[in-house]
């Protein structure tokens, strides 16, 4: 499938995908993504698709490290050598594309809560009008974890003839009550903070709730094994270090991340259903068209393994591999030795 070319910077910006109709019937007049593309003009592309709060920097630059360096750039697994790798921030995100914090051109203030409810599908035909825009017609392999899994399976059913492979790491057809209920959590917590003043929150003025949002995410992200293994108990005066280490996850994505597009997202993942409006589960299972690649992971807690396992067996030319983790859900972004080779070999086939 690749073929080996010259290396290339990096390059970010943004493209205007002009209106969009959601899938609510609202309409976006004005839609921008940002993206990142790494690799020559001339190679195979390849679409990765980022999670919850991922963006658009998936190989990055040396001063500002991209959140899949190491499985994706110079010879890498996603080899940017041998491939163009392109990365949209996602519709609804707050990295530069169109989300709850943009200007409404309506009204030149922020869209916050007024943003208009995103799905996973509204999110890939957003995607879809900028690759329309770049030049770009076909993609090799559209490749992404969680959020971005959920992204790469509405891939192959509303553009089924787009790209050559799938690769779907870490997300399951639907996102279960027990993934439902933890989103609540986080939500009601967001919410209910007396700094968020029903969305017209300040910016720069900390929403303790978003922080808590946070660690509620951390804790379901990873296994209690390595939270054992990594934590063993020790204090530091009289906070234990795992909540030390809670309380910097949650500072530091306040610090880079827009509460109402952490909401705006957790929303479309609950709505997540690749069975909605397709005659159920099994009926849009049949509806792939290009092999798919199925990767779970060990201790995953909220995208349970034997749901993914269960559902690539009744996708038409499907392969399937479980990773042995402590890491539960973030393994899809560690690891790479462990699983790399086998999405290298599915890519190559």
């Amino acid at each position: 499938m690749l073929a080996q070319s010259e290396k290339i910077a990096p390059a970010a910006g943004t493209v205007d995908c002009g209106p969009l109709l959601l899938c609510s019937g609202d309409v976006l007049n004005e839609v921008q993504l940002a993206y990142e593309i790494a690799g020559p003009d001339n190679a195979p592309a390849v679409l990765v698709c980022h999670a919850l709060t991922g963006n658009q920097l998936t190989v990055g630059t040396e001063q500002q490290p991209g959140w899949w360096q190491g499985f994706a750039g110079p010879g890498d697994c996603v080899d940017t050598e041998k491939c163009r790798v392109i990365t949209f921030n996602v519709l609804g995100g707050c990295n530069g594309s169109t989300g709850p914090a943009s200007l409404n051109p309506e009204t030149s203030r922020p869209y916050r809560t007024q943003f208009p409810a995103v799905t996973i599908r509204d999110m890939v035909h957003a995607q879809y009008q900028a690759l329309q825009k770049l030049g770009i017609r076909h993609l090799a392999a559209v490749i992404g974890g969680s959020l971005g899994g959920m992204q790469a399976m509405e891939w192959g059913l509303l553009y089924p003839d787009m790209m050559d492979k799938l690769v779907i790491l870490a997300a399951t057809p639907y996102l279960t009550d027990y993934g439902i209920a933890f989103n609540h959590i986080a939500r009601t917590a967001i919410v209910s903070d007396c700094n968020w003043r029903d969305g017209k929150y300040e910016c720069g003025k900390p929403i303790k709730g978003f922080e808590l949002a946070r660690m509620i995410g951390m804790v379901t992200y990873r296994s209690p094994d390595l939270f054992s293994a990594r934590f063993k108990r020790r204090q530091s005066q009289s906070l234990y270090d795992v909540s030390s280490y809670l309380n910097y996850q949650g500072e530091k994505l306040q610090k880079r991340f827009d509460a109402a597009s952490y909401v705006c997202l957790l929303n479309a993942m609950d709505r997540h259903d690749i069975g909605a409006g397709r005659g159920g589960l099994e009926a849009a299972a049949g509806q792939f068209k290009c092999p798919v690649l199925f990767i779970s992971y060990d201790k995953d807690l909220i995208f349970e393994p034997e749901l993914i396992r269960r559902f690539a067996a009744i996708v038409p030319s499907s392969v399937y591999a479980h990773v042995e983790t402590e890491y539960g859900h973030d393994g899809f972004l560690t690891e790479f030795e462990k699983w790399a080779p086998v999405i290298t070999q599915f890519l190559n086939m």
